[in-house]
């Protein structure tokens, strides 16, 4: 039986749904959990269900107050960017779209957020597309949605997580994109292909070594991501990042 926390009557109808797999709903306050004012005809919901790999997968589901539940509609699922987290832009997409009348799902990536999955932050294209055919799963057990009317939406590195979900499960019915980042692309020749054939190789050997450190109970060595602070030679990109992930703006650390 789903385990359901009711704040909205349209959960009275979810009652009835059957599953082995264990679901959350509960509403939420938009000011602990979002970086942006978010429209005054939307609720949100804090969700969590399980992919097909038993792992947690966090959410929050955004639906217009206007609608009306005993009818099917249409719902787009959400995706952050790489290294990023719900609360920050996948919200503010899925915000927006559900105060234009859509149901909308933004989702935490395995290993990222308030998701599940060990080691934190790591980097698994194929579970983040299992992510989404979960997030389909969750949705299209929705008494009011059309399963015939699901959408995913991916900013940045999610475009390209997205389409590769899409590939494999015909039920996501329409792929749009933000941005849309080649993450593989981006690690092997880096911004620009500015990364020689020499240096991805001195990468790799660097991270095959630092395996041994961590088998033996070694500190767990992660990649760069946004700068912490500006200075006379940051790149430009950096300095974009920085204005958004460092500043009120954007910043956003989930508990964990």
């Amino acid at each position: 039986m789903f385990l359901i926390f009711l704040r909205h009557s349209y959960a009275q109808n979810e009652q009835k749904v059957q599953s082995s797999k264990t679901v959350v709903i509960e509403q939420i306050s938009p000011g602990a959990y979002t970086t942006f004012k978010v429209s005054n005809n939307v609720t949100i919901y804090k969700v969590g269900f399980q992919n097909q790999f038993k792992m947690n997968v966090a959410g929050h589901l955004f639906i217009p107050k206007s609608l009306d539940t005993n009818s099917k509609h249409a719902a787009i699922i959400v995706g952050h960017p790489m290294g990023a987290v719900k609360e920050q832009s996948a919200d503010v997409y899925a915000s927006n779209m559900a105060d234009r009348g859509f149901i909308t799902l933004a989702i935490d990536l395995s290993y990222w957020g308030e998701s599940g999955g060990e080691s934190r932050n790591a980097v698994a294209p194929e579970m983040y597309a299992e992510d989404f055919s979960a997030a389909v799963d969750f949705l299209g057990t929705r008494s009011f949605v059309d399963r015939s009317r699901i959408g995913v939406l991916g900013v940045c590195g999610s475009g390209s997580f997205v389409i590769s979900a899409a590939k494999i499960d015909p039920r996501m019915k329409a792929i749009a994109t933000v941005s849309m980042y080649d993450m593989g692309s981006a690690s092997r020749n880096a911004l620009n292909h500015s990364q020689t054939l020499e240096q991805r190789k001195k990468i790799q050997a660097e991270a095959a070594e630092q395996r041994y450190v961590e088998f033996k109970g070694g500190e767990t060595k992660y990649t760069g991501g946004t700068v912490h602070q500006l200075d006379q030679n940051t790149h430009p990109i950096q300095r974009e990042f920085y204005e958004f992930y460092r500043t009120p703006r954007g910043e956003y650390t989930p508990k964990g």
